[in-house]
């Protein structure tokens, strides 16, 4: 069975609501075959209180934890060394995913075999 296993890298979001909406817009998909692996890269106990607490809500999130602040691409590189899905998507936490995004990426990428990886358009919230 498909699974997509789906990356985010966070340093102390700007907007906790955003990281909120990002995080739910992911556990609501219309593919629910998924794990959502947060690495959080050293935020302050405010961001790690509430990454707990939404781990703890939903046992399809796996949180790592860089001991010292390393960037984007080390974070997700930690998300990728422990994905198990055949898949890897990718969201940051201030993204908010349509509800059948892994639903329609995923349907194209069996329909059509001859491409390796699909993007998809974006629709600017704020500024």
């Amino acid at each position: 069975m498909d699974k997509i296993s789906v990356l985010m890298g966070i340093y102390n979001p700007k907007d906790i609501s955003k990281l909120n909406k990002s995080i739910e817009s992911i556990l609501n998909q219309t593919f629910q075959n998924i794990e959502l692996i947060i690495c959080d890269d050293c935020s302050n106990e405010e961001t790690k209180n509430i990454l707990e607490n939404w781990q703890k809500k939903d046992d399809r999130i796996v949180l790592i934890r860089n001991k010292e602040n390393k960037g984007l691409a080390a974070s997700l590189n930690n998300c990728l060394k422990i994905a198990t899905g055949n898949y890897i998507g990718r969201q940051d936490d201030d993204d908010i995913s349509n509800l059948n995004r892994f639903e329609v990426e995923l349907n194209f990428l069996k329909e059509n075999i001859e491409y390796d990886f699909v993007g998809c358009n974006l629709e600017l919230i704020d500024k």
